[in-house]
């Protein structure tokens, strides 16, 4: 039986591309989802609970459609405390760290966490809150913080099946 050199080469490119495809998906498999860990030294409130100090992984809840669902879970995503909606927000410059926007809502009150940006992106997630709370938040000093964050590469859920 002889093979003909042309279709040993096609078969060879072919089988090239398909493997650069599935090491390309895998290389950036953990930013889809942008989780990232956060730790916060004091409590700090999001929309509906307040977090007490502690880390927490951020995480998109949908990467094939809605990106404007965020979820936090405790450090190693063994339990959810908020799946919040975001709107999107840009911004002028990407960093290569996360940053978070606190709202000061002054002495004896809890930092309000208003808006985080995942490390390159210039769209980030502005939580969504009532539009009593939005206007009185909007009054207070805002506070833009990069993080120092641990990004999670290849987050999974217990349980999830992806």
């Amino acid at each position: 039986m002889k093979i003909n050199k042309g279709v040993f080469v096609l078969a060879a490119v072919i089988t090239l591309l398909a493997f650069t495809l599935i090491f390309e998906l895998s290389a950036h498999a953990d930013t889809l989802d942008q989780t990232t860990s956060i730790r916060f030294s004091e409590s700090v409130e999001i929309p509906g609970r307040i977090l007490p100090a502690g880390t927490y992984l951020f995480r998109l809840a949908n990467v094939e459609g809605d990106r404007n669902i965020v979820q936090i879970f405790n450090s190693d995503g063994t339990a959810l405390y908020a799946t919040l909606m975001t709107i999107p927000i840009d911004r002028a410059e990407a960093t290569g760290h996360t940053t978070i926007t606190l709202a000061e809502q002054g002495a004896g009150k809890r930092d309000v966490l208003l808006k985080w940006f995942y490390p390159g992106s210039f769209t980030g997630h502005e939580f969504v809150y009532s539009k009593q709370e939005a206007m009185e938040l909007a009054q207070d000093k805002q506070e833009t913080i990069v993080v120092n964050q641990q990004i999670v590469p290849n987050f999974r859920i217990a349980g999830e099946g992806r």
